[in-house]
């Protein structure tokens, strides 16, 4: 028996890095998975066997996360498909880097939309549900820099920021309902975004990380676990950094 055995859990985004490790350890720990991903076909594929592999079902829907339409069909799609959902993690997320005074209306509203709107749209569809069952968990990506804004990042960084806002005021809405909402903030996690940046400016982010390295995405699937089970039954409206202590 896993901790999530018996459980359906719904991750948008989750054909890489942080969303497809969420992903197999849910399906690990017994859950069986529903995902989304925006066109990523052979990646979408290969977590589907690597899932199947574990003996839980799996499906994988492509959908525009922040459509919020297509959104309410994916969700409803995923009931019939399923019969519950237990666990939603909004994960989908892109970047759209830029200074502020050089930054574009469409890098702004591309990141907003999918980073933030898209949490809303999943939410908005998945609570009735949740709510019927008198359970669910609700776990919404934030980031460090939600926290503490990143010059370059104002786009990300304020759509990271009002995930928190969101995560907290759910939390509040519908506690009464059974529905729990956290956030988990990531720090310097290596992933095919952070991968990309010169080797000089890995090392220099590393060396302001008190355990001296970045973090996995498996490092933030076991905060996702934990925020997902009962383990954490009376944990709602928090936000969870796991940074490595980059932020104390």
């Amino acid at each position: 028996m896993g901790l999530l055995t018996g459980k359906v859990a719904l991750v948008t985004g989750a054909t890489r890095g942080i969303g497809r490790a969420i992903a197999l350890r849910f399906a690990a720990e017994g859950a069986d998975v529903a995902f989304t991903y925006r066109s990523q076909h052979e990646a979408a594929q290969s977590l589907i066997e690597e899932i199947q592999a574990t003996g839980v079902k799996v499906k994988g829907f492509a959908s525009d996360a922040a459509d919020f339409e297509d959104s309410h069909s994916i969700v409803s799609e995923v009931h019939k498909e399923f019969g519950r959902i237990d666990i939603l993690v909004n994960n989908a997320g892109i970047t759209r880097d830029g200074l502020m005074m050089r930054m574009t209306e469409e890098q702004w509203d591309e990141v907003i939309g999918t980073n933030l709107k898209s949490a809303f749209n999943f939410i908005h569809a998945c609570t009735p549900i949740m709510a019927r069952q008198r359970c669910g968990s609700i776990i919404n990506m934030s980031s460090v820099v939600g926290e503490s804004g990143n010059a370059g990042q104002c786009n990300y960084s304020a759509s990271k920021a009002g995930l928190i806002g969101l995560s907290k005021s759910i939390a509040k809405e519908m506690g009464s309902r059974g529905i729990r909402a956290n956030c988990i903030a990531p720090g310097f996690i290596a992933t095919d975004m952070t991968g990309a940046l010169p080797e000089d400016v890995r090392k220099e982010w590393e060396k302001q990380i008190p355990l001296r390295r970045a973090g996995t995405p498996e490092d933030v699937a076991s905060t996702a676990l934990f925020l997902a089970s009962d383990l954490s039954a009376y944990i709602t409206g928090q936000v969870i950094n796991c940074c490595g202590g980059m932020d104390c």
